[in-house]
């Protein structure tokens, strides 16, 4: 059995990493996890797709002979493996390049990495999907003997790499070198599961047999993250409540059975925050820093500086509630639209950094029309301006309908800002509401509201305006109880390491006794 003090080699496998590609919170978990995970010492690198984005950034990269020949659809196909480092890591970085199937995204065509927009202006998957992710599976299995690491751990992260698991039992548990590999796969977000019509399934180049309601088929259909759920030798996602409520029918996206037999085998660990990076004592993007004792002035200065940024009237007694999010009904947008009259009848301002569904675009630019000097609007993402917001604001908004981690709540407490957040998922985990009790015992960091309803989410506004009002030796305990908060990924690394040596530990059991862990 491995000692607490041996040192294992992963392999993370991601569609996307933080600092070359990223459209989520994901690529987040992709870059900085693997770093905090090589500072414990672990052997580890992490492997994605060479997408055009990628190649532009011009970063150092050499190439690994001989190149991966594919197998698909009855023909071989010639992959080429690069090597980079990760930065800020001592971590590798792999990248698999096919420029046909990898290279398209052009945002100045409106096509990214895994979608395009059509001329309507509605974004829809690549038809290929299917076969661009198998194929990046299969080159993540055929390089594992070129990186010159004995893999303990292979983890998949979201459906992009749901087919991991599946060839490493079914078609390379009998190759040198793998039998003793073990495969955790993380949900980032369930929603997302990469469904595709039966006739494709012949691109996986897996058997028929395994194209049943048992394994990879999902009401005719074959379904990726299925595939992995079933086939993964754990399964992780990015917090405890979170894990559990995919349990169930109104979180589980269809997969709450294939889940709950599972159950044995499904964990949560919260997501970090890279304080490098979001840090009010550190942050360059502020006109003023400031942490836990100097948090009155310095919020003060970006408060004034944010109204000024976003032509509103300039008002210390005014309360800014700030939201950064995608425009999107799980974030919430649609409760905060039909809540602003409300919330605008105090004499509030409401700060939004976002894009999404077109619809929400165009609401909100009525919103903004409506009241003018109430509401500041940026349709679009600016990564400064979102260190601003999250700065400058009194209080933040995060009422998701559902939310597996979440990263702004973690910001927030950084940054002095207590979130108003539905109890759900990571929210739940992470943000201790405020009560008496919690007061008292000086463990409050933000609000909680627990139905997702207008009503509701008014509700744990006004209760946390009143707060801001009328109780503000409490409130500003309430911002330094959040500031002192660890979220950081070193926290969530060792967790994971927890959790590898678990895995690896009934491996080297298994394999003693000839057989192979279910």
């Amino acid at each position: 059995m491995p000692k607490s003090d041996s040192k294992l080699s992963i392999l993370l496998a991601s569609p996307e990493v933080v600092g070359f590609a990223k459209t989520g919170g994901l690529a987040e978990v992709c870059g900085y996890l693997p770093a905090a995970l090589s500072r414990l010492g672990h052997q580890i690198a992490v492997i994605m797709p060479l997408y055009r984005i990628v190649r532009q950034l011009g970063y150092p990269m050499t190439p690994i002979y001989p190149p991966l020949s594919i197998p698909m659809r009855g023909q071989t196909i010639s992959v080429r493996l690069w090597k980079a480092q990760l930065p800020n890591s001592e971590a590798s970085i792999y990248f698999v390049e096919h420029p046909d199937l990898f290279e398209r995204d052009d945002p100045t065509k409106g096509r990214g990495i895994y979608q395009f927009v059509q001329p309507d202006g509605k974004k829809i998957d690549y038809p290929d999907n299917c076969g661009r992710y198998s194929l990046f599976c299969r080159a993540v299995m055929e390089a594992i003997p070129l990186l010159g690491m004995n893999v303990d751990i292979l983890h998949a992260n979201d459906w992009q790499t749901g087919l991991l698991p599946v060839y490493l039992q079914e078609l390379y548990q009998h190759r040198p070198g793998f039998r003793q590999i073990r495969c955790l796969l993380t949900i980032h977000n369930l929603a997302y599961q990469g469904v595709f019509k039966s006739w494709e399934y012949p691109v996986t180049g897996l058997s028929w047999k395994l194209f049943n309601h048992q394994q990879l088929e999902f009401y005719g259909h074959l379904n990726f993250l299925k595939a992995g759920l079933v086939f993964a030798d754990w399964i992780n996602t990015v917090s405890p409540t979170y894990s559990k409520e995919i349990q169930t029918p109104e979180f589980g996206c269809g997969l709450e059975g294939v889940l709950s037999e599972r159950t044995h085998r499904l964990s949560g660990i919260v997501n970090g925050v890279d304080y490098h990076v979001w840090n009010s004592q550190s942050d360059m993007n502020l006109p003023e820093r400031y942490d836990r004792e100097t948090f009155g002035h310095g919020k003060a200065i970006c408060k004034a500086k944010l109204q000024e940024e976003f032509q509103l009237p300039v008002d210390s007694s005014k309360p800014i509630l700030g939201m950064i999010a995608r425009l999107v009904e799980q974030k919430g947008i649609s409760l905060v639209l039909k809540g602003a009259e409300s919330i605008f009848s105090r004499g509030v301002q409401i700060i939004i950094l976002g894009e999404g569904d077109a619809e929400y675009h165009k609401q909100l630019k009525k919103l903004k029309e409506r009241y003018p000097h109430q509401l500041g609007l940026y349709l679009g993402f600016d990564e400064g301006l979102a260190h601003r917001v999250e700065a400058g604001s009194d209080l933040y908004l995060m009422p998701s309908s559902f939310e597996p981690s979440g990263l702004n709540q973690l910001y927030s407490l950084r940054y002095g800002t207590p979130p108003i957040v539905r109890a759900t998922g990571g929210l739940a985990d992470t943000i201790v509401d405020t009560t008496p009790e919690t007061i008292h015992t000086d463990r409050a960091t933000g609000f909680h509201f627990k139905e997702y309803t207008t009503e509701a989410f008014l509700s744990g506004v006004h209760r946390a305006l009143d707060f801001y009002w009328t109780e503000h030796d409490r409130f500003r305990q309430i911002i330094r109880c959040g500031m002192r908060q660890d979220w950081s990924w070193d926290r969530s690394a060792k967790e994971y390491e927890s959790l590898f040596y678990q895995m690896v530990q009934e491996r080297n059991k298994v394999m003693k006794m000839g057989g192979k862990s279910s």
